[in-house]
């Protein structure tokens, strides 16, 4: 497995629910799941087998040895089988904040009334919050969210996420514009397990 070296574990569980740095065995699984949610991504086009390659290899290999990455990447695990993959993106170690990112395995993205989905994002948003806050001392997490998602929305919100903005028109999704919302979370903000 690889180790991120900034981390002191290279796990992190809430019950069935784990979260490890990405595995390059799960480079093609996240790359159809990409594929098949490209409008909720900010995914121009398909990515092929070489392009899912090259970025494993260029952008995400040279981050597990960086003492301050720009990017922490997990493959998410549900009885250690993979379900889904995000983590903190694009992390400023001088201001301490970083985005979050997340996506499931498209047989669980529906945002149906289940309860699966928002189970699934509200445990992945609390370790996310751990390793932000507690291990990493990042004061700030944010997220950006096109307006199609309102489970999505109402999953963030329910687990400390404020709304801070919305970016009228901001993106081009199934051929009309919609906005893209900024939520936020501060370190002082502890409400997570």
């Amino acid at each position: 497995m690889m180790r991120y070296a900034c981390l002191k574990r290279q796990r992190y569980e809430s019950g069935p629910l784990a979260v490890i740095p990405i595995r390059e065995a799960d480079m093609e699984l996240i790359r159809v799941w990409r594929n098949a949610q490209m409008r909720v991504l900010r995914q121009s086009r398909p990515l092929s087998p070489e392009d899912q390659k090259r970025y494993f290899r260029d952008v995400v290999m040279p981050t597990f040895e960086q003492p301050q990455p720009p990017m922490l990447l997990f493959t998410y695990l549900l009885d250690d089988h993979p379900i889904g993959y995000g983590g903190l993106v694009h992390i400023d170690w001088e201001n301490r904040r970083a985005e979050i990112s997340f996506l499931l395995e498209t047989a669980r993205s529906r945002e149906d009334a289940d309860g699966e989905y928002a189970r699934l994002f509200s445990c992945f948003l609390g370790l996310m919050k751990r390793i932000a806050f507690d291990e990493l001392g990042l004061n700030r997490l944010y997220t950006e969210t096109f307006d199609i998602r309102p489970l999505h929305v109402q999953v963030l919100e329910q687990n400390g996420f404020r709304p801070e903005g919305r970016m009228r028109q901001h993106v081009l999704v199934d051929g009309r514009f919609v906005d893209s919302l900024i939520h936020g979370c501060l370190s002082g903000e502890r409400d997570y397990a």
